[in-house]
This record gives structure tokens, C-alpha cells and sequence, in this order.
């Protein structure tokens, strides 16, 4: 079995900051991929940021100069740091994890059970 556990969402200004985590766990021979993704009421889900186990990382254009990506590899986590956060980011955001199974022989996507955003005054 393989759990992410996302945490960091919330409610914050127009201008603030927020932090997200994505731990994952269990039965976990590798990683590739990280990344996040969004979905705001009525719009389709859209990557925000992904990072590589080498530390690539690539960035909506909305978000750029503004979010951060990166991830601990040892912990098998990945975070995502808002800055100057706009009401337009306010979305449900989800993990997305890479990886390979113990007991298996191909790399596959998992995704967190997502975590609130609002940004609102």
C-alpha cells in the first residue's frame, strides 16, 4: 500500500503565504516525479509545478517567480511554498507522486486526497 499525506492548506490574504507538504509512504522501492496540481469550482485540474528526483523543476505560468517546488528525498516528501498568493489560486491542490511499488515493476502515479487553498480578504 501507498499513502500521500498532504497538509499546509488553509485560508489566507491576497499577498500572504502558505506552505504545502506531501509525504508519502509504505511500500516505496523509488521516486521519480513530484509534483502539484489544482482545481478550482468549474475548471479542469491544471499542473501548478513539478519537480524530478534531480531537482528539475517546471512551473505553470501563473505561478512562476511566485511558487517554489522542492523535496526532501530521504523523507520521501515534497513541498510547495505560495508567496504572494492571488485570489485566483484559491483551489482544491493535489499531490501527485511517481513512483515504484515493491511489488511491482513499473512506475506509477498516485495522487493525495487534495488540500483547500482560499485566498480571500
Amino acid at each position: 500500500q501507498v499513502q500521500l499525506v498532504e497538509s499546509g492548506g488553509g485560508l489566507v490574504q491576497p499577498g500572504g503565504s502558505l506552505r504545502l507538504s506531501c509525504a508519502a509512504s509504505g511500500s516505496i522501492v523509488s521516486i521519480s516525479d513530484m509534483g502539484w496540481y489544482r482545481q478550482a469550482p468549474g475548471k479542469q485540474r491544471e499542473l501548478v509545478a513539478t519537480i524530478t528526483r534531480a531537482g528539475y523543476t517546471n512551473y505553470a505560468g501563473s505561478v512562476k517567480g511566485r511558487f517554489t517546488i522542492s523535496r526532501d528525498n530521504a523523507k520521501k516528501t515534497n513541498y510547495l511554498q505560495m508567496n504572494s498568493l492571488k485570489p485566483e489560486d484559491t483551489a482544491v491542490y493535489y499531490c501527485n507522486v511517481r513512483l515504484l511499488r515493491s511489488s511491482l515493476t513499473t512506475y506509477q502515479d498516485y495522487w493525495g486526497q487534495g488540500t483547500q487553498v482560499t485566498v480571500s480578504s
